[in-house]
């Protein structure tokens, strides 16, 4: 039997990458992993659906433990894998790392997301 580790909702270890710090702010670029069960994940769903951002941000919604796979090699790929898989959790998919899983940097990459003129001229 394979040993699963399903995405934790509380707290876990935060990692606090930013977009522009390192990562560009790029369409298409960044993917946002959630949970529908997580009330952080529907508040970063939120946010992404009023700023206009669903087009340039992929999400995925983890529901089947093989849905888990991205997410963990993103975390393995930060350096900081503990076992944990935290949600809601913003990974750039050019380098495969988790950028960030902390709610509040989220939201805030977001709307600098949104007022980069990159992001202006694909949505």
């Amino acid at each position: 039997m394979l040993h699963m580790v399903l995405p934790r909702t509380g707290p876990a270890p935060v990692l606090r990458g930013r977009i522009g710090s390192g990562f560009s702010p790029v369409p298409h670029r960044y993917r946002l992993y959630l949970s529908a069960g997580c009330p952080r994940s529907v508040r970063v769903s939120a946010a992404l659906a009023r700023l206009g951002l669903e087009r340039s941000v992929a999400t995925t919604l983890l529901g089947p433990p093989a849905s888990y796979t991205a997410l963990r090699r993103a975390y393995e790929s930060a350096g900081h894998y503990d076992g944990t898989l935290a949600v809601p959790a913003l990974c750039d998919t050019w380098s495969g790392r988790i950028v960030g899983n902390d709610t509040g940097d989220i939201l805030d990459d977001l709307r600098r997301l949104r007022a980069h003129p990159a992001f202006r001229a694909a949505t």
